[in-house]
């Protein structure tokens, strides 16, 4: 069982605290780290290494919830403008990473402060100080609920 399918086992378990909404593809999760503020993640149902391997219609109902989960990400977290990766290269499972982006938000390390949030050094994006307190999950949990269920 691949690393995404675990976290859907525990998210059907009841037991993964970033657990947002369920959707008819997929699974929308708070991310464990927070160095952009809201940064989520759309995981699909099925366990597939590419999104040309989905059915096409399931497909296209994939891409059209993964749109509106940016949407809800975007209104929810105060985003200037979204990133969107489906890398696959770590857990091969179509799921998305949706950073909400602001300006500067890169600070030294970006272009003018631009740039993809992995020009960041790993150790600050995935920095432990970047973990969310309860109450902070609780609140972004919310928060995101309240605009997907507004966007459904």
């Amino acid at each position: 069982m691949c690393g995404v399918c675990k976290t859907i086992e525990r998210i059907k378990k009841g037991e993964n605290p970033y657990f947002v909404k369920e959707l008819e593809t997929g699974y929308v999760v708070i991310g464990d780290n927070q160095r952009f503020y809201g940064y989520s993640l759309f995981l699909c149902k099925k366990c597939v290494s590419e999104i040309y391997e989905l059915e096409p219609d399931y497909r296209a109902k994939h891409l059209m919830e993964m749109s509106i989960v940016a949407n809800a990400v975007s209104n929810a977290f105060g985003a200037e403008k979204m990133n969107y990766e489906c890398l696959g290269n770590g857990y091969s499972h179509v799921h998305w990473h949706l950073y909400p982006r602001k300006a500067g938000d890169l600070g030294e390390y970006g272009n003018n402060g631009k740039g993809p949030v992995w020009w960041l050094p790993q150790e600050l994006l995935w920095s432990n100080d970047t973990i969310p307190s309860e109450t902070e999950l609780t609140e972004m949990k919310e928060k995101l609920l309240i605009e997907l269920n507004k966007l459904l």
